[in-house]
């Protein structure tokens, strides 16, 4: 019998896990969902810090924070975004819910939401204030029902982006534009700056975020300026730093986001439910073929080995193939085989269907399980077509922290789209930023990408002894990992923009395939 389980870094079902992470399907939520309509790809993220790092949780501040929250409070909250929960990976540091619009990672400290499609995130991100003040204990403002003020946690720091919308009109409540989600933020927190990065008639992307320390817009605030959204298209060297006095940060923390159009048609096929099962029922059939083979080498070694002492064996006579009601007349295994029956899950959207995709894919090596053991990928392929994977990947060498990240296909031609976030240090990967880019860039082979990479400014560092002899009176700076991704094989970049932020720097730049001819980008949403 062949083994047709899921390996258990993988998610096939909950019984493929045996210890942590946790894995927790909806099987509800899953019946007859269909991808066909998740039209817009570029996907609307949001991530809520109520702490600086999770070790420096307040001190009323259930023990575990956010992840405190059961899931049934949180899936109230996606009601308001209008998606649900697939299914949950639950690990020491970090919850990860796959979505049926994208995904969720609840930490102690902060929550990351990233949606897709015509969903209404930030209608959640009240709820979410809520629910961090009432239920994980962060410090709050209490709220007063009768005049509609409804109680709410001061987040330390909030973080909203997105690409350009491709098809911006179909969009509901607060994401009809920019503008309109600007005013949406504003409504909630004093002093967030709004930011345009890349060009206006071209590829560009959006960012808000808000000070260290934010604070909460009082209720009887009269009506305000809107915040002006600031054009970022200057060099590194010409920005201005945009306030101080920034609290310490957790080193190493980055965020790298790529974000892909244009995706080559013959490789989007293994996104699509069709292909993914032709491909799960070949390498099926290649198993159990092999495992016959192995079975009758095995059990030919066994006769011979026993011959000089069984009278019951004659050498010249026919083996017998235990496997011969099964087999062609050339040895070749037959797909029509009844004793191994093709899975049905194989055939139908899901995870293991996610599983395949995958591993087909080269998904799976983005972070192999022979460096991180414990790491776990929770994916999802939909009908007719479309992808989803979430991965919890603990640092490897006992360091008590774990990282994630997400992907999302939408490979329809009129539209296809996919997205690749992480926060795992590129130091902890022992790969240049570039590497980790250029592999997912080969996963999706997109005509166009964009690249935005957050990270904690790199410490500065005194001058060596030479230099301080020598002169030398200004620190060293470490270079930013963001200068690493200049060149990437294959393509050209298009766009260069480094901003120094509070706290951050972020990088920005924009790549075209040298060989596309795709004509002009689809911008759909102009500034």
């Amino acid at each position: 019998m062949i083994n047709t389980e899921i390996p258990k870094h993988y998610t096939a079902s909950p019984s493929s896990f045996s210890g942590t992470p946790h894995l927790t399907i909806n099987r509800e939520v899953t019946q007859d969902l269909d991808s066909s309509n998740a039209f817009e790809g570029p996907e609307k993220l949001l991530e809520v810090w109520f702490s600086p790092s999770a070790g420096s949780l307040p001190g009323q501040t259930s023990v575990n924070g956010l992840k405190a929250v059961s899931a049934e409070i949180w899936k109230d909250m996606l009601d308001l975004v209008n998606c649900q929960v697939l299914s949950i990976v639950e690990s020491e540091h970090v919850d990860a819910y796959l979505l049926s619009e994208s995904s969720m990672f609840v930490f102690p400290h902060k929550l990351i939401l990233k949606t897709c499609g015509t969903t209404t995130l930030l209608c959640g991100l009240p709820k979410i204030l809520e629910i961090a003040g009432t239920i994980a204990g962060f410090p709050h403002t209490v709220g007063d029902p009768h005049n509609g003020v409804a109680t709410a946690a001061t987040p330390y720091r909030v973080f909203y982006s997105r690409k350009n919308f491709l098809f911006p009109d179909r969009q509901r409540g607060p994401h009809r534009s920019w503008r309109d989600e600007v005013k949406t933020l504003d409504k909630l927190f004093l002093g967030g700056s709004a930011y345009m990065i890349g060009k206006m008639n071209g590829e560009h992307w959006y960012l808000y975020l808000t000070e260290p320390n934010t604070i909460l817009t009082p209720p009887a605030t009269p009506d305000r300026a809107d915040t002006e959204t600031k054009m970022l298209d200057l060099p590194a060297s010409q920005a201005d730093m945009l306030c101080r006095g920034m609290e310490s940060l957790p080193a190493d923390d980055e965020t790298l986001e790529v974000l892909m159009t244009d995706l080559e048609e013959e490789n989007a096929k293994q996104f699509y439910l069709d292909h993914a099962s032709a491909v799960a029922e070949g390498r099926f059939f290649q198993r159990a073929h092999r495992a016959r083979k192995d079975a009758q080498q095995a059990l030919s070694t066994i006769k011979e080995s026993d011959a000089e002492h069984s009278a019951l064996y004659t050498p010249n006579q026919d083996a017998y193939d235990i496997f011969s009601n099964t087999s062609s007349e050339n040895g070749e295994y037959s797909s029509s085989d009844e004793d191994e029956p093709f899975p049905e899950e194989l055939t139908t959207e899901g995870h293991a269907l996610g599983t395949v995709v995958s591993e087909a894919s080269g998904l799976s090596d983005l972070y192999p399980t022979q460096k991180y053991p414990d790491a776990r990928v929770d994916a999802y392929l939909f009908t007719p077509c479309g992808f989803s994977a979430n991965g919890v990947i603990p640092a490897p060498e006992g360091h008590s922290m774990t990282h994630y990240f997400t992907v999302h296909v939408t490979p329809e031609p009129n539209c296809s789209y996919a997205s690749f976030e992480t926060n795992v240090p590129c130091r902890q990967t022992g790969k240049e930023t570039a590497e980790v880019v250029e592999q997912v860039v080969n996963i999706f082979k997109p005509g166009r990408f964009s690249v935005t990479l957050f990270e904690t400014k790199p410490v500065d560092t005194p001058p060596s002894p030479q230099a301080e002899a020598n002169g030398a009176q200004k620190p060293h700076r470490v270079t930013s990992k963001g200068s690493n991704i200049e060149n990437i094989r294959g393509y050209r970049r298009v766009d260069r923009i480094v901003h120094d932020l509070e706290g951050y720097d972020l990088v920005f730049r924009y790549y075209e395939r040298w060989d596309f001819k795709g004509g002009a980008p689809r911008i759909g949403e102009l500034c």
